[in-house]
């Protein structure tokens, strides 16, 4: 279980270097690449190393996927919530009765699991899961500055998910439902322009480096 867990952290820590890497990208037009985990497997393709990282990937959310699975069993964990919306998930909730009350309540949700994920991270609640005991003076410091900068820009774009979602079901346009790609980029059309979403994709890298701190660190 250990081990699956680490294993977990390590391609979740990947994910998320690549992911912030397109989205600085995205920011200065280099690239048409999608800055989520679609367009982070592709650009991990055409690496040189790249059928290694996409094994290391495969074994590694694999590996977290029986880890939470087992802690559930066991009664250790819970089963984790999934964060994936897409357009077609909208469009079909909407057509219910009552579905746009349903999908601005999921919007909200994202929106309050956002503010959440990034109060929780600013105030390192994520400590308590280290082992720092173990870890140096400069490591413990690196190491929290990154949980913390990196748990609040991925709150960041959770937030913005769900106003997207929210914006879609008050206008019952489906269409308007944004991933995590189309989040991003409307982040560098807002009046802070590419610049919001440079530092947003920073973030995310430094959420990626936290988690490969959690392969070591990490109490599991």
């Amino acid at each position: 279980m250990r081990f699956l867990g680490r294993a977990g952290f390590l391609a979740r820590g990947i994910m998320y270097i690549v992911i912030g890497w397109i989205a600085l990208l995205v920011a200065f037009r280099k690239t048409g690449q999608q800055a989520d985990k679609t367009g982070a497997l592709h650009e991990l393709s055409g690496t040189p190393f790249g059928e290694v990282a996409l094994w290391v990937l495969v074994i590694g959310f694999l590996g977290m996927a029986i880890w939470g699975v087992l802690k559930y069993a066991i009664g250790v964990g819970s089963p984790p919530s999934s964060d994936q919306q897409s357009v077609d998930l909208t469009a079909t909730v909407m057509r219910h009765p009552g579905g746009r009350i349903a999908v601005i309540l999921i919007g909200l949700a994202f929106i309050g699991g956002g503010l959440y994920v990034g109060y929780q991270a600013w105030r390192m609640r994520f400590a308590g899961d280290l082992l720092l005991g173990e870890m140096g003076v400069r490591t413990r410091r690196i190491v929290g500055w990154l949980g913390r900068v990196g748990g609040v820009a991925r709150g960041i774009v959770f937030m913005t998910a769900g106003v997207f979602l929210v914006v879609a079901a008050a206008e019952a346009k489906p269409g308007q439902a944004k991933g995590i790609d189309s989040a991003l980029r409307t982040l560098a059309r807002t009046p802070g322009g590419p610049w919001l979403l440079v530092l947003v994709a920073i973030g995310l890298v430094m959420f990626g480096l936290f988690s490969c701190s959690e392969v070591r660190w990490r109490r599991v």
